[in-house]
C-alpha cells in the first residue's frame, strides 16, 4: 500500500506535473526544440499510462512493480538518458508512420458511427420523451375534466337547492293560524275603503 502510495505521487508530481510546467515554458519561448522534446514525453507518456491501467490490475503482484514504475518514469525523463526520445524515436514513430492511414480511416469510421448512433439515439429519445408528455398531458386533462365535473354537478345541486318550488301540500298549522289572523284585518279595511267610497259619491 505504501509502494504504491509514494509511486503514484512520484508519477503525478514528477510525471505530469514537472513536465507540463515545461512544456508551458516551450511553448511560451517559441523554442522548437522543447517543443519537440516535450512533445514526444506526451506521447510516451499517454502510452506508459495506458498501459499502467492493465499492469496495475494483472503485475501488482510483481516483486518490485512499483519502484520499477518510478524508475521508468525518471529514465524517461532524465536529460542524460533522454528516455523519451529514444522510445519515440526507435518504436513509436516508425509504427505510428507505417499504420497512419489504416488509424485514421478508423478513426473517420468510429466518428461517423458515433455520430449516426447519436442522432439514433437522440431520436428515440425525443420520442419517448414526447410520448410521455403526452400522456401525462392526457392524464392531466382527464383528472381536470372529472374534478370540473364533480365541481359542476355540486353547483347544480346548489341551485336546485335554493330556487327548489314551494311544497303544494297543506300548510303547517302554525302557518294557518297567523295567516288567518294577518288577512282578516286586510278584508275588514278593504270593505271600508268601499264602503267610503260609495257613500261619498
Amino acid at each position: 500500500m505504501v509502494s504504491w502510495i509514494i509511486s503514484r505521487l512520484v508519477v503525478l508530481i514528477f510525471g505530469t506535473l514537472y513536465p507540463a510546467y515545461y512544456s508551458y515554458k516551450a511553448v511560451k519561448s517559441k523554442d522548437i526544440k522543447e517543443y519537440v522534446k516535450w512533445m514526444m514525453y506526451w506521447i510516451i507518456f499517454a502510452l506508459f499510462t495506458t498501459a499502467e491501467t492493465f499492469t496495475d490490475i494483472f503485475l501488482c503482484w510483481f516483486p518490485f512493480y512499483y519502484e520499477l514504475k518510478i524508475a521508468f518514469v525518471a529514465w524517461l525523463l532524465s536529460p542524460y538518458t533522454k528516455g523519451s526520445s529514444l522510445l519515440y524515436r526507435k518504436f513509436v514513430h516508425p509504427t505510428l508512420s507505417s499504420k497512419e492511414k489504416e488509424i485514421d480511416d478508423c478513426l473517420v469510421q468510429a466518428k461517423d458511427r458515433s455520430y449516426d448512433a447519436l442522432v439514433h439515439f437522440g431520436k428515440r429519445g425525443l420520442n419517448v420523451a414526447a410520448t410521455a408528455a403526452v400522456m401525462a398531458a392526457s392524464k392531466g386533462q382527464g383528472a381536470l375534466s372529472e374534478r370540473l365535473r364533480s365541481f359542476s354537478m355540486q353547483d347544480l345541486t346548489t341551485i336546485r337547492g335554493d330556487g327548489a318550488p314551494a311544497p303544494t301540500g297543506p300548510p303547517p298549522p302554525g302557518t294557518g293560524r297567523s295567516s288567518g289572523k294577518h288577512g282578516q284585518p286586510k278584508m275588514s279595511r278593504s270593505a271600508s275603503e268601499s264602503a267610503g267610497s260609495s257613500g261619498t259619491a
